[in-house]
């Protein structure tokens, strides 16, 4: 079943909202042939319509479909920002109906086009498409009556011009005002509505990459505050060290004693910004993973009862909180996220599951391990505890942390000491 869906559900919620609403005025097309080409055909018989009104007036009718089809697709990639305003085939349209409008008319008028209930469908039915399908293509509202108004007038000059009678001509303006306005009020508010959502969708993913980044500028000011200070502090007492060796004082050992003691200082200090431990606090990764997700629109549902961890096994467990979040946020079109906080007979569990992986091949979904997940499951391992992460269904992937309560308050794993030694 999920391969039947697949192409529905691998797709956003803008792109379901898009391909909805570009196929429902795709089906106008239909519709519109399917409302006009009966009419000369059914009536081709009784109202004098000779082979060539009635070829004539199919031809118009298919013609009208497609234009009207190609400029609505046009428009709908203009409002995703795909293409330019398709100013040029909306401006053939108007001129084609008009023409074909003034022709109809004149054809009525000299008697080729002797029905006048097939000649006024004709008129109405294709000026009310039309004027939808303009409207599509514009933004402001003014804009938009402007477009059905002038619609209703192409259609009723030519009843007038061919002289058949203010009634007629009247009911032919009201008839394209009324249903042209209802169908182009639809048309602008399914553009509004597809323009909204999109740029919602754009606004969410923009959000999403600011969190990350904001993340990783957190962490590069961490790493600034523990070495900008001791990497002065070294360069000075360095140039003061080579000044007084250079004096023959024996001072200078001294200085490059302390320059090693503040090396070594540094390269612990940063030990414990990679390994986390120097902000390590789980409750605040939990409520920040909250608010980020939160603000990428994402309902985030943290279920964690204080239970009084070790600062160990808060920090190993907060990093799984922190590297999970950002994976949602990076790899997956989630939008629901549920965190749970358990105690366990041997230690704690920690579940983190987001239903957007499906969307598209996430962080830690099979043919993608990337080095995130596998880095928590060696900063886990280190202190043994264990990382599980995997589809929990074909909508939703969750990954489970174990860390056991007697976690050692110092332990590196091997790529932070070779990184750091």
């Amino acid at each position: 079943m999920s391969a039947m869906t697949g192409w529905w559900s691998r797709r956003s919620v803008a792109g379901k909202v898009e391909l909805y609403t570009r196929w429902t005025f795709h089906l106008m097309a239909p519709v519109e042939l399917a409302a006009l080409g009966g009419l000369p055909l059914n009536r081709a018989g009784d109202s004098g319509l000779g082979t060539t009104g009635v070829v004539g007036l199919l031809l118009w009718i298919v013609i009208h479909c497609g234009l009207c089809a190609t400029l609505a697709s046009r428009a709908f990639d203009h409002t995703g920002g795909a293409r330019p305003r398709p100013v040029r085939l909306a401006v053939v349209l108007a001129a084609a109906t008009a023409a074909a409008d003034f022709a109809v008319g004149g054809l009525w008028a000299a008697g080729a086009l002797p029905d006048a209930s097939v000649n006024a469908g004709v008129l109405v039915v294709t000026s009310v498409f039309t004027a939808g399908a303009l409207v599509l293509c514009l933004d402001r509202v003014r804009a938009m009556a402007g477009a059905v108004l002038a619609t209703a007038l192409a259609a009723a000059l030519p009843v007038a011009v061919f002289g058949h009678g203010l009634p007629m001509t009247l009911a032919a303006f009201v008839a394209v005002l009324a249903g042209g306005g209802g169908y182009a009020a639809a048309c602008g508010f399914s553009s509004w509505l597809l323009g909204v959502v999109q740029e919602l969708e754009r606004s969410r993913d923009l959000k999403a990459r600011l969190a990350v980044a904001e993340e990783r500028l957190r962490f590069g000011r961490d790493l600034h505050d523990v070495m900008g200070r001791n990497l002065s502090v070294i360069a000075l007492k360095s140039e003061l060290a080579v000044q007084l060796t250079r004096r023959g004082r024996p001072e200078g050992v001294d200085q490059m004693v302390e320059v090693q003691r503040i090396a070594q200082e540094s390269q612990r200090e940063v030990r414990e910004v990679v390994r986390g431990y120097r902000e390590a606090d789980l409750r605040v990764e939990l409520e920040g993973a909250r608010g980020v997700l939160d603000a990428a629109g994402i309902d985030c549902a943290v279920d964690a009862p204080a239970l009084g961890l070790p600062a160990g096994v808060q920090s190993a467990l907060g990093w799984v909180v922190r590297e999970t979040t950002t994976n949602v946020l990076r790899h997956g079109d989630a939008r629901r996220c549920a965190i749970t906080l358990r105690r366990t007979a041997d230690g704690v569990l920690l579940t983190v599951e987001n239903d957007g992986a499906a969307v598209r091949d996430g962080a830690g979904a099979p043919g993608r391990t990337g080095s995130g997940l596998a880095g928590l499951r060696e900063r886990l391992g280190a202190v043994g505890g264990t990382l599980e992460a995997g589809f929990a269904d074909p909508h939703s992937f969750r990954v489970t942390a174990r860390v056991p309560l007697a976690v050692p308050e110092h332990t590196g794993t091997r790529q932070e000491k070779e990184t750091i030694a």
